[in-house]
């Protein structure tokens, strides 16, 4: 099986936003240019002129946060600044607050070098194609002629929001049990955007919590830690004898957790424990969950055990949203830890998920370690390959020769999936089944095969 594209648009807004290496590819013009036109996109349609913006830990946080700001404040439009939060947290406080729209500057898990910019609607949900698309035509095509330049009283104004952090914890907190019961907790906060609100939260509800990864510096978000590098925090959470271990991604729009043996557990996992649970309280509409095509069989195998039924999506959580809403579900996630509970935010959460998993400890009285034992996990194996042209590579005879060949040795025992990444130049080649000695072989095979192709 081969994976999509995904959106299909100008060379501006990706899956995820914009992204670029900062200061290069996303310089501060750009993002004056960018916030110029998304004010006056976003306002246009609600009629609220301020738009709240928060940002992650990041060195080119400052550069590219001054450059939207003056590029709103150009159009007369407000910006409510928000400080460092997590991306969920601006979701949520641009419905709260009522601005017109909302920005986050971040790139996530991505590495320090790059930064990025995204869009909320009114609403609290990324923004449709449409808008993306209108955005975008003004800032590639320059036809920003009916953007006004007020002057004097009209221009803009900043506005600090100091209560931004409150009030988000405020929210998080009623998705999270009533306490915690004196649980030894294992934080790392990827010294990004959790570093803040995650401690706050986890000491006030009751836990006992050791926090890595605290002391963002502008260069260390993500860098071997966070929830995609948890090895540090499964040596931390056996050394502490701790209940478990969670570990956020630079902007804490996911989480994954360690159990109290050292173990991962992912979004799949997180998935299946809090999809039963709910469904077992008849909280889960429609008993429907919905999953990316990397969501593990295992996950598959478990869920339908349950009697709960799985829609499968492409990979991006805006495309697990779509088809959230279309279907009606309230729960869907993506292996990665970023998961969406509709009943508590518009987008992903990494700490309302760490509050739903703590709530089923909570309440079932069992270990986590328990709980991940309800997914047997199929052998899975992933390699990121980086290539020059990723659009050549997808399109390559060679490439598709290699899959057909490979898809026919596993004679319907497994699956793959090669697919680009929605945000960086790389592809990434996964195969899964039951034989991992032959997984390792094909994602050889096939590796060798992308990097053919992305010479050739």
């Amino acid at each position: 099986m081969t994976g999509g594209w995904g959106k299909v648009m100008g060379s501006l807004f990706g899956t995820d936003g914009v992204r670029g290496v900062a200061n290069r590819e996303l310089s501060p013009e750009l993002a004056f240019s960018i916030g110029r036109a998304g004010a006056y996109i976003l306002t246009r349609e609600t009629g609220t002129r301020a738009i709240a913006l928060g940002r992650d830990t990041r060195i080119s946080g400052d550069m590219l946060e001054a450059a939207v700001t003056a590029g709103v404040l150009s159009t007369g439009v407000d910006v409510w600044r928000l400080g460092v939060l997590p991306t969920p947290a601006v979701a949520y406080l641009t419905r709260e607050l009522g601005a017109g729209a909302g920005v986050v500057i971040s790139a996530s898990h991505n590495p320090v070098e790059d930064n990025g910019i995204k869009f909320f609607g009114a609403n609290g949900y990324k923004l449709p194609d449409r808008l993306e698309e209108m955005i975008e035509q003004l800032v590639l095509k320059q036809e920003a002629a009916g953007i006004p330049r007020p002057t004097g009283a009209a221009v803009g104004k900043v506005r600090e929001v100091p209560d931004a952090a409150e009030r988000y914890l405020a929210h998080a907190r009623r998705a999270g049990p009533p306490a915690l019961g004196g649980l030894k907790i294992v934080v790392d906060c990827a010294n990004g955007a959790a570093c803040t609100v995650a401690p706050l939260i986890l000491n006030a509800l009751g836990a006992r919590v050791v926090v890595m990864n605290r002391e963002p510096d502008g260069t260390n978000i993500n860098v071997a830690c966070g929830s995609t590098n948890p090895a540090s925090l499964q040596e931390r959470v056996l050394a502490e004898g701790a209940d478990l271990g969670l570990a956020f991604d630079g902007d804490a729009d996911r989480v994954i957790a360690v159990d109290e043996r050292g173990n991962v557990c992912n979004g799949d996992r997180i998935m299946v424990i809090c999809g039963k649970y709910l469904k077992e309280h008849n909280r889960l509409p429609l008993n429907t969950v919905v999953v990316t095509v990397m969501s593990n069989l295992g996950l598959h195998v478990a869920l339908r055990e349950a009697g709960i039924r799985v829609l499968q999506t492409r990979v991006g959580d805006r495309y697990v949203l779509e088809t959230m809403l279309a279907s009606g579900a309230r729960l869907g996630g993506e292996q990665s830890g970023h998961i969406i509970f509709l009943d508590h935010n518009t987008t992903g959460d990494g700490l309302i998920t760490a509050l739903q998993l703590l709530s089923v400890m909570v309440d079932t009285g069992k270990s986590l370690s328990q709980l991940a034992a309800q997914m047997q996990e199929f052998p899975q194996v992933l390699e990121n390959v980086r290539v020059a042209d990723k659009e050549k590579v997808m399109a390559s005879p060679v490439l598709a020769g290699a899959i057909a060949a490979c898809e026919a040795r596993l004679n319907g025992q497994g699956r793959i999936l090669v697919r680009p990444s929605g945000t960086e130049p790389l592809i990434r080649v996964m195969v899964e089944g039951r034989n991992e000695e032959e997984l390792l072989e094909v994602v050889n095979q096939l590796v060798e095969a992308v990097v053919q192709a992305d010479r050739g």
